[in-house]
């Protein structure tokens, strides 16, 4: 091999990277005035935010595993109660209502969808007998 063939490999290799790095860096999550926009562009977009907060309230649910399986403190625990899909919009709807003072337009909705999660199925939650 040649060396200025094995400089075209590097090179070309660590454009890509930065390229992939670039994509990376311009996908971000969805902010909490974005989706309250979302919201108000009419039926679909009602549909709309339903799916996507089902999908982050899966998302966080899978980064939360993930982060436990790699040893860190669980903090969200279903201890055999119900977590269905159609739970979504109220879990979020309800963190905002009850911790309105908190979150700002700009903060992420999947951090909102995280702490919900993490109040309403916290694992020291000792359900009523």
């Amino acid at each position: 091999m040649q060396p200025n063939s094995t400089l075209a490999i590097c090179s070309r290799t660590a454009a890509l990277v930065l390229a992939a790095a670039w994509f990376a860096s311009q996908a971000s999550a969805m902010s909490l005035r974005e989706l309250q926009a979302l919201e108000k562009t009419g039926k679909q977009g009602e549909n709309y935010v339903r799916y996507y907060l089902v999908g982050v309230m899966e998302g966080a649910l899978e980064g939360h595993l993930q982060d436990v399986r790699n040893g860190a403190k669980a903090v969200i625990c279903l201890k055999g109660r119900r977590l269905e899909p159609h739970m979504a919009p109220s879990l979020f709807g309800t963190e905002l209502r009850r911790n309105a003072g908190v979150y700002e337009a700009d903060m992420p909705v999947q951090l909102v969808m995280t702490n919900a999660l993490a109040n309403f199925y916290h694992p020291n939650f000792q359900t009523p007998s």
